[in-house]
């Protein structure tokens, strides 16, 4: 389907990645990502608890080229880097005996309605999806040790400058720390308003997106920087503020994209799920000037596929099974 202008993209189907997709699932043999942007996904999900600083070590020690995180407003104004809206029990567990203490994981308390402090005493190191993350171990780390508390963004650029200063890291570890990019999510949800509970209006920048903007300026790490995310009013809001910045627009399968509009916006990247990518959605998106780096690539053959029609880059859980 397409519109007047010819820059829909319907994204409804699995196109060339399963049409080309004839590599077994789990191939040994890492994939040569020489040429595009690698994004390990909430860190290295696949190898570590998710959003987390071993994660993101993890990543790092593996040679990424982008950190994807996420990102949560604790209900004192401070940026939390944390996937669900939610502290979930079969993620988290409390941290001794704190006074006071945070709501136990099994009330599932909102990260919006928690302070810093109260998020603080949470230790996220449970694998929520052992079948599917069988690899994943909440083991300590060089740098970050078993730190699996849920980190500030702050927190997060800190631990990352202090990694690109490490003297236990080889010189190549330390060198791509030094530049590594940061693709930052803002989890907001049209549909539940309480997600993030800001008073965003959906016309100008809330709380949530100034609180991210202060925290990226303070670090200095505007350039390395990509804010990405589902709602696409939190990215046009930044854009309005800050019209140089790199933002992302996410879609899900089923999502009817206008490739054309999103960069008109102020998009330069279109992140997509994977399955939905072919040929002929890559060369619309480029030609309305975006990047193409879908989500989450997991599997050789997906990976193979999707860099055969033309991707720019891969979100992945397990940095682990690419190479250069």
């Amino acid at each position: 389907m397409s519109a007047p202008n010819g820059r829909w993209v319907v994204v409804v189907a699995v196109a060339v990645v399963l049409a080309v997709g004839c590599v077994p699932t789990g191939t040994a043999e890492p994939v040569d990502v020489s040429g595009i942007e690698l994004q390990g996904h909430r860190g290295a999900r696949g190898l570590r608890p998710e959003n987390t600083l071993p994660s993101f070590e993890t990543a790092l020690d593996l040679g990424v080229d982008t950190l994807e995180l996420d990102m949560h407003l604790t209900a004192d104004g401070v940026v939390v880097v944390w996937h669900d809206d939610r502290i979930e029990p079969d993620k988290c567990r409390l941290v001794g005996n704190l006074d006071p203490s945070p709501p136990d994981p099994v009330d599932r308390p909102r990260i919006a309605e928690l302070t810093a402090a109260q998020v603080a005493g949470y230790r996220c190191d449970l694998n929520p999806d052992p079948d599917r993350f069988p690899d994943q171990r909440p083991e300590p780390t060089a740098l970050a040790g078993d730190d699996y508390g849920i980190p500030t963004l702050a927190e997060v650029f800190e631990f990352v400058a202090g990694y690109a200063a490490a003297p236990d890291k080889t010189a190549g570890q330390r060198e791509r720390a030094a530049q590594v990019g940061f693709n930052i999510e803002t989890k907001r949800d049209p549909s539940d308003p309480g997600a993030i509970g800001d008073g965003f209006d959906g016309s100008s920048a809330g709380p949530f997106e100034l609180a991210v903007l202060e925290a990226v300026d303070a670090a200095g790490v505007a350039d390395r920087v990509t804010i990405q995310s589902f709602d696409h009013r939190s990215l046009w809001t930044l854009h309005e503020l800050r019209p140089e910045l790199s933002l992302a627009a996410l879609t899900r399968r089923g999502d009817r994209v206008d490739v054309t509009d999103l960069a008109r916006r102020g998009a330069t990247i279109w992140s997509p799920d994977r399955r939905v990518v072919d040929a002929d959605a890559v060369a619309l998106a480029h030609d309305a000037g975006l990047r193409v780096i879908p989500w989450t690539v997991n599997d050789a053959g997906e990976a193979r596929a999707l860099i055969s029609v033309g991707v720019d880059g891969i979100i992945t859980d397990r940095p682990d099974r690419f190479t250069r």
